[in-house]
């Protein structure tokens, strides 16, 4: 009984060790941002298997909010490498014959994104085997900015700072002094390590050209400073110098504003002798208002003449109109005092003539246009002459 028990193991282990394994043991890699990561995946057949060769190789994204996805496939003699957006183009196989047990990989130009766990899965009935890849994508330091956050004099205290624009943590700093017998402060020893140097009491010993070294699993990068520890600055004589330029700007800001001032002042000076010139000249008369305003004057007295009064009128050119420049108003003559008891006869012009239509001489045209009045106003000047 125990000898039968013995061979049935014997066989059982027999058929599990000649059946399809993956050699390829389970493994973590880092690599760094833009890189190309490599997934191993070996694996060996045995004589039972006969079925038709099966690839897959499948992502188990690290937020763990995704599926799995497939990523590359090889079935029925053809690759598949179009399953999964994010690494299209970018995934691989490395052998071209992978009946020859060789279904590794290559990730290209490696993102972030890519981080995860990468199973690979051969099936050659009735083999079946898989192992598992932890791929870890890491960004390199980089952009790394060394600078002097201080006054750089005699006895000031300042910091030297190293900055790294990027870079996946942890982070390593090493500083290390490149000049002047490359021999570091005592007091600085504890910060050597440490993005910032703290300096206290500043002297010129620590003038010279320092290099600051930041360093990650998957690279490194460098940035140097040149440290020049002076006597301090003349601050009094700065300090003069500034106030002397601020009271000759203020002075020079007086001037313009005088000056301005002054300018509107004479312009509004101006402004006022001419409206006050203007106010106490009269406007000028037309000659039509005048000649006008004396016919007015004529005829309003035309109205109360009389045969025995007109006699007296004394006589005036029928062509002496008044010009613009006359300004007193004409004085009536002296008439003789009217009859009560006779009646206001009317001058009847003498048809009978024939100098004019109304017995009365023609007047010129230009007489007419610069006197600037009208048929009737002439006939009543006329009527008056006669």
């Amino acid at each position: 009984m125990a000898l039968l028990l013995r061979l049935v193991l014997l066989c059982g282990v027999a058929d599990f060790t000649s059946s399809l394994s993956i050699t390829t043991p389970d493994q973590m890699i880092e690599k760094a941002k833009g890189e190309t990561a490599y997934l191993p995946c070996k694996f060996t057949l045995s004589p039972e298997d006969q079925g038709p060769l099966d690839i897959e190789w499948l992502l188990s994204p690290a937020d763990n909010q995704k599926v799995d996805q497939v990523i590359i496939l090889y079935s029925g003699d053809k690759i598949y490498d179009d399953y999964y957006q994010d690494l299209k183009g970018r995934v691989h196989f490395t052998s071209s014959d992978l009946k020859s047990g060789d279904a590794s990989i290559n990730v290209t130009n490696l993102r972030l994104s890519d981080i995860g766990t990468y199973q690979c899965k051969v099936k050659k009935a009735p083999g079946v085997g898989n192992k598992k890849i932890q791929l870890t994508v890491l960004v390199k330091p980089s952009g790394i900015r060394c600078y002097v956050d201080g006054s750089e004099e005699i006895g000031n205290d300042f910091k030297l700072k190293c900055e790294p624009k990027e870079g996946s943590l942890p982070l390593q700093y090493e500083w290390q002094k490149l000049s002047n017998s490359q021999k570091l402060p005592t007091l600085w020893l504890p910060d050597m390590k440490s993005p910032v140097i703290s300096v206290k009491n500043a002297s010129t010993e620590y003038s010279g050209t320092y290099s600051c070294t930041v360093t990650n699993r998957v690279g490194s990068d460098q940035c140097q400073l040149r440290l020049n520890v002076v006597p301090p600055s003349n601050r009094a004589g700065t300090i003069a110098g500034a106030v002397v330029g601020i009271l000759l700007a203020l002075v020079l800001i007086g001037l313009i504003v005088f000056c301005c001032r002054k300018k509107r002042r004479e312009e509004k000076y101006e402004k006022e002798v001419h409206h006050d010139i203007r106010e106490d000249v009269p406007p000028p008369k037309s000659r039509a208002s005048t000649a006008r305003s004396y016919i007015g004057s004529n005829h309003s007295s035309l109205g109360s003449m009389s045969p025995s009064n007109m006699e007296g009128y004394a006589k005036t050119q029928y062509n002496q109109v008044p010009s613009e420049d006359f300004e007193r108003t004409p004085q009536s003559p002296t008439l003789a005092p009217a009859k009560p008891s006779s009646a206001i006869l009317l001058v009847q012009p003498d048809f009978s003539r024939s100098q004019g239509s109304l017995g009365f001489p023609p007047l010129s045209p230009l007489l007419k246009q610069m006197s600037g009045l009208s048929e009737v106003e002439h006939l009543y000047i006329r009527m008056i002459n006669t």
